[in-house]
């Protein structure tokens, strides 16, 4: 469960429902009080009080917003559809409901149309949130992306976890004992540098030029962080049709490898797999 999976269209209908829950203790219809009568010990029922329409309209949206809510955080599938796919049907059930009731009231309380308004902002936020680009957005801001460790002194950047490379030498162990540097052997006499033979001058320089050469990486792909704009399903390397993990937006993964027009991606847990639709990532 991660709470920066959570978009901005998912904040609407969380404020809709709690809107709406405010409106089931206000009054479902209006009176008007005749002049020199007490009308202090006369109050209109609200919502509570009528158990069709609490079900029908305001727990109904509600649920609804729930079930939208955790189908974002913990996909879950049944009889084959998601959670928010009923949350989606509830919201829009309460809409119809509220609508038509209010519409047949004869004079409509503070509940009956604070609830009608919280139904029609809740279904629309609903239904638009997966396809209105500002919808989209993450709710929370996207963390920023993990720093690479400083390399000691004398060492090459871009060595830490998620960067390919070969192992570095300690600090202070001299890079190559090959010709033209200090300690170098020479096959001249003590006394005379520069007197070796070029033979094993080019040999030792050959040996030193290879371990810079094998610290190259395979290919010219190289590992980087990246973040999601939506939440994106991340498919098995196996090619399975069922996806293995969900990318949410504002958290960083690692791709590793290129596949195709898709990216092998790591999440935290170590899990490995592919993210085929690569469009409007952010990288780190």
């Amino acid at each position: 469960m991660n709470i920066r999976s959570l978009t901005r269209g998912d904040g609407v209908v969380i404020g809709a429902a709690v809107v709406l829950f405010i409106a089931s203790f206000l009054d479902l219809s209006g009176y008007d009080c005749p002049s020199g009568v007490d009308c202090s010990r006369f109050s209109s029922p609200n919502a509570w009080d009528s158990l069709g329409l609490l079900m029908s309209v305001f727990l109904a949206g509600i649920i609804g917003a729930a079930l939208v809510i955790v189908g974002r955080l913990a996909p879950r599938k049944v009889v084959g559809l998601d959670l928010g796919q009923f949350g989606v049907a509830f919201t829009v059930f309460a809409l119809w409901t509220a609508f038509w009731t209010t519409i047949d009231a004869g004079d409509a309380g503070a509940g009956l149309i604070l609830g009608l308004l919280a139904t029609i902002v809740l279904a629309a936020g609903t239904v638009a949130g997966p396809l209105v680009p500002a919808l989209k957005a993450p709710l929370t801001g996207a963390p920023k992306p993990p720093q690479a460790v400083q390399p000691p002194y004398g060492g090459q950047p871009g060595q830490g976890y998620g960067y390919p490379g070969a192992q570095q030498q300690p600090y202070g162990a001299q890079p190559s004992q090959g010709y033209g540097y200090p300690g170098a052997q020479t096959g001249g006499q003590p006394g005379q540098p520069g007197q070796g033979d070029p033979a094993q001058g080019q040999a030792a320089q050959a040996q030193q030029a290879a371990p810079q050469g094998g610290a190259a990486p395979a290919g010219d792909f190289t590992p980087f962080w990246f973040a999601v704009p939506v939440a994106r399903p991340l498919y098995g390397e196996d090619g399975a049709p069922n996806p293995i993990a969900e990318l949410a937006p504002g958290t960083w993964y690692l791709a590793v490898e290129q596949r195709g027009q898709g990216l092998i991606a790591q999440t935290q847990d170590g899990r490995r797999g592919v993210l085929q639709d690569t469009t409007g990532i952010q990288r780190g």
